[in-house]
């Protein structure tokens, strides 16, 4: 104030910018010799006298204003206040703009000594302006704890007005918490929320917050002494779209199909049509949020977002005047031209570029595919489906793309075989993303396959549908399926391919040091291309395999950087995951802070996340854990959660095997440990996954120690190294057993023993073991 001669106070309407015009003026009053006076110009027509409100407002007396006749009312009133040291508050100044501005410019010239505060809905627009935008009163985060819940400004605000009208109110947390909820729904206005007040003579607190979605029609319960346009929220907000130009309202209403606000780009393609030229849009932008119906946020590229309450007004004048569909496919047809030039872009260097700019504008693009889904256009919602797909996967959205891809693929209409393709293909690419359901996923293989012509699409999913169809085919030709892909145009594809064949290498328990190879090669070639998840899925399989060989150290330097990449793609849900693994082998390599750390940090993570696989894989190491520890009943507690998160998917092989094989160890009784093992071991012939299959079994030689059977264990051990290729000295259970089962046997006998083991079948092993 000190260094400007006018403020302007914008902002959305209700009386807030008043009281906070005049509060400042009172606390400057002891500066100002002559005083702070207040000018309403609320009830002066548009376009009417505002210097004459001026005068009546500042109480002068025609003796004070001189010569009556001989000079313009403006001319006079330079006169009386030319040499006063005063502070002049114009209030509401939006329907009289032109003219207001008109005056403060004339005032300040000509009476050195005088300030203005100025309240309107746009800025006066003159030379030395101040603008200082009021924005709605703070509201509490949805997690924000009670204390900081009920000292924010807006349920302070609801609370003392509530009070005011029902004495018999509690005010308890989950009152508070609920306050909180309708001042967020009312975007923390503070007329909005003294009407809202106004309803609670009649209403709970409760039924106040389920009835907001008709708030217009609700909030109408003002002061009969108020402006007749803040006795009703629809008054309120009438009174602003009153004071648009054609244009202006044209390019509002059509704002409301966006979710989350409008890059100038998007506004340009949506609002355009009839009298307003693409060329405007964004003078029009501009206009709208000096009239502070908009508000531009973000830095580089902003985004010009309405609040709750003007986005519903605005909705509903678009569908008066029958704009809403046409706005809604225009919408729909610039976040799928977006997708799809994003997508390719996904799998390269700029992948993070573009991943930002896709999840600026997540909400546009989920909400363009739900609207395509609820009119019944199969086309439209697969096509945006297929182009943001990968976006949604491997931006930690999996929970919402999966629901999202499921219903295009039934949704009805005339849809091309090769976006119906791509689209199975994300459905494959979802399901294989967690335990899945392997008979499941079959199905979706085949039909991406006959539909993408086998697999000649080009698109990168359907060339990986080649290699599965195969593999479901001919189960013995999982390695020569994947090394069809070697050759392949794309870097990334042939990447991928290398790493599968990694992988599958230590699946199958062969060749262990060509597994690493690929694995390595795979990761220079993700690399090459700047792929943060291929980089990040290579190092962690390489992390797991340097795991097995006793190098556990190692082994988290490697998780460390493939958590690293993942997180900067923002996949929270392999993030989780790698974080629970972490805390594992930290704790393995005993460190205990580093483990407590990783596992405090995958926790933070799954609060936000709902997708099953992630939160059960942390919760399966949580039990392993608590088993670490002596803590069987956490141990317990832990199994059901996974069992509580996978539902029908808990009864797949792989989680069966692994539960299975954790409950005998915890099984204080012999004959409940030889009932696990069995499960485990059953489970894992089904999976057919060697590593699992070899934990397994190091589980039966556990059973055989307790049996007093160690002839039995050390075959066992055996066994489980040949199943996985080589001797896994990561498990934490192996040396025990070996001691124990080399204390009774004596090293000869032992290593016999073991060989025996790495030459006989282990189902076999596993039969003679279990009829102990």
């Amino acid at each position: 104030m000190a260094e400007h001669r006018l403020t302007t106070l914008t902002g959305p309407g209700g009386s807030g910018k008043t009281r906070l015009a005049t509060e400042t003026g009172r606390r400057m009053t002891g500066d100002l010799p002559d005083g702070v006076w207040l000018v309403e110009f609320a009830a002066v027509s548009a376009g009417g006298d505002v210097v004459q409100a001026t005068i009546s407002g500042l109480g002068l007396r025609d003796a004070l204003l001189g010569d009556a006749g001989s000079a313009e009312p403006a001319d006079r009133l330079v006169a009386a206040i030319r040499d006063r040291e005063m502070l002049l508050i114009l209030d509401n100044c939006e329907h009289v703009v032109d003219q207001a501005a008109a005056l403060a410019h004339r005032l300040l010239g000509e009476c050195r000594r005088l300030r203005i505060l100025a309240t309107s809905r746009e800025p006066l627009g003159i030379t030395g302006e101040a603008l200082w935008p009021v924005a709605p009163l703070g509201l509490p985060d949805g997690d924000a704890p009670i204390a900081e819940v009920e000292s924010s400004p807006a349920v302070r605000l609801l609370r003392d007005r509530a009070a005011a009208v029902r004495r018999d109110l509690a005010f308890d947390a989950r009152a508070a918490t609920t306050m909180a909820r309708i001042c967020r729904a009312l975007d923390g206005m503070p007329l909005a929320i003294e009407l809202a007040a106004a309803r609670l003579r009649t209403m709970s607190v409760d039924q106040l917050a389920t009835r907001l979605d008709d708030r217009f029609r609700l909030l109408t319960g003002g002061s009969r002494t108020a402006l007749p346009r803040h006795r009703t929220l629809r008054a309120m907000v009438d009174w602003s779209w009153e004071l648009l130009s054609d244009a202006e309202r044209a390019v509002l209403r059509r704002l409301s199909v966006f979710s989350g606000g409008a890059s100038l780009d998007a506004a340009e393609r949506v609002c355009a049509g009839g009298a307003v030229e693409p060329g405007d849009v964004l003078d029009l932008l501009t206009a709208l949020t000096d009239k502070s119906l908009l508000v531009a946020a973000g830095d580089v590229a902003p985004h010009y977002r309405m609040l709750g309450t003007i986005k519903e007004y605005a909705a509903q004048r678009l569908a008066e005047v029958g704009e809403a569909d046409l706005a809604r496919r225009a919408h729909l047809a610039y976040f799928t031209e977006l997708a799809e030039t994003a997508e390719p872009r996904l799998r390269r260097a700029d992948q993070l570029t573009w991943l930002a700019r896709l999840e600026a504008e997540h909400d546009n693009i989920t909400a363009a595919v739900r609207g395509a889904l609820a009119a019944g256009e199969g086309r439209e919602a697969m096509r945006l489906a297929a182009g943001a797909g990968w976006y949604w996967w491997l931006g930690g959205h999996r929970t919402e793309g999966m629901e999202l891809i499921i219903a295009a693929t039934e949704a009805p209409g005339d849809v091309p075989d090769d976006i119906r393709a791509v689209v199975y293909g994300l459905v494959v690419l979802f399901l294989s993303s967690g335990p899945g359901d392997a008979q499941h996923a079959a199905e979706w293989i085949h039909k991406a396959y006959r539909l993408s012509g086998e697999g000649h699409g080009g698109h990168p999913e359907l060339a990986l549908v080649v290699p599965m169809e195969r593999m479901l085919r001919e189960p013995d030709a999982l390695l020569p399926a994947w090394e069809s892909l070697l050759d392949h145009e794309d870097p990334w594809v042939r990447a991928l391919a290398r790493l599968h064949l990694g992988k599958l290498r230590v699946i199958l328990g062969v060749e262990a040091a060509q597994a690493e190879a690929c694995l390595r090669q795979a990761l220079a070639e993700f690399r090459a291309v700047g792929e943060r998840f291929g980089i990040s899925f290579a190092l962690s399989e390489l992390a797991e395999l340097i795991a097995v060989r006793g190098d556990v150290a190692a082994a988290c330097a490697y998780y460390e950087q493939a958590a690293a990449a993942v997180t900067e793609v923002g996949a929270v849900e392999d993030v989780i995951r790698m974080r629970a693994r972490l805390a594992w082998l930290y704790r393995l390599g005993g460190d205990e802070t580093a483990s407590a750390a990783a596992l405090a940090e995958a926790h933070r993570l799954a609060a936000g996340v709902a997708w099953p696989g992630a939160l059960a894989e942390l919760a399966l190491v949580r039990a392993y854990l608590a088993r670490h520890d002596g803590d069987a009943d956490e141990a317990y507690a832990q199994l059901r959660s996974v069992s509580a998160l996978l539902g029908d998917e808990a009864d797949l092989a792989s989680v069966r095997a692994g539960t299975q094989d954790l409950l005998g160890y915890l099984a204080e009784d012999v004959e409940q440990a030889r009932t696990h093992r069995a499960a485990a071991c059953r489970a894992a012939r089904e999976g057919g996954y060697a590593p699992l299959t070899a934990q397994v079994l190091v589980g039966v030689a556990d059973l055989a120690v307790r049996l007093d059977r160690p002839d039995h264990a050390a075959r066992l051990l055996g066994a489980a190294t040949a199943v996985r290729g080589l001797p896994d000295r990561a498990h934490p259970d192996v040396p025990r057993i070996e001691a124990a089962a080399r204390d009774r046997l004596g090293d000869a006998e032992f290593a016999e023993a073991v060989a025996q083991g790495r030459e006989t079948g282990w189902e076999r092993l596993v039969e003679i073991t279990l009829a102990s």
